[in-house]
């Protein structure tokens, strides 16, 4: 069973045509690094709302719908447009299972503070983190400037940990989509029946 990542029609289709199972439709809401193909095409930078319905316009490919989604009303909005199923991430980073360590997790609580930004500092690629001491430290830096991945990200890794080492724990790759300040902190199994209850209520 195969699944690709689709941030623009055009890709959708291409998938489509490839045989692979699945799209997934990864709006810019979307934590992390996006499945964009090439990073140096135009982004159209379609939400997940807005992509899930261009891509059910033209094919009949079954669509996974990826970006934002944080809770059962988001599910059920999603399946009401069309979508086969849906795909969380940054829901699931509170849970005690998830890997994230103190400080991901502390800042991820307060991200309603601080909300989410885009970035290409922390990796070499564009992709969405929590907006952190990275993010205000690389704000200014040149796109031109940047080194491609994966040198900026062994980069990247090495100023986290020094940084670490000096009680500093803003620099790390947070990544987080734009629904973070949603996240709730519970076992994953307890989180996943809650989707279920608040999916089928809606």
């Amino acid at each position: 069973m195969l699944l690709a990542t689709a941030t623009s029609v055009a890709e959708a289709l291409a998938i489509a045509r490839s045989g692979i199972d699945f799209i997934v439709a990864q709006g810019i809401e979307a934590g992390g690094h996006r499945g964009h193909f090439d990073p140096q095409a135009f982004d159209p930078q379609m939400s997940t709302f807005t992509l899930l319905q261009a891509i059910r316009q033209q094919t009949a490919h079954p669509v996974i719908a990826a970006g934002g989604i944080m809770d059962g009303a988001g599910i059920a909005a999603m399946l009401q447009l069309g979508a086969t199923g849906v795909q969380l991430g940054t829901a699931f980073v509170l849970c005690p299972e998830s890997a994230a360590n103190s400080a991901y997790r502390t800042a991820l609580k307060q991200a309603g503070e601080s909300g989410t930004a885009i970035t290409a500092a922390i990796s070499g690629r564009q992709a969405r983190c929590l907006r952190n001491d990275f993010c205000d430290f690389s704000r200014d830096f040149a796109a031109h400037t940047i080194p491609d991945y994966p040198l900026t990200y062994s980069l990247g890794k090495a100023l986290a940990a020094a940084a670490a080492a000096k009680n500093q724990h803003g620099f790390g790759a947070q990544w987080a989509g734009q629904g973070a300040a949603l996240a709730r902190e519970m076992p994953a199994g307890e989180l996943i029946k809650t989707f279920v209850t608040e999916w089928q209520a809606s």
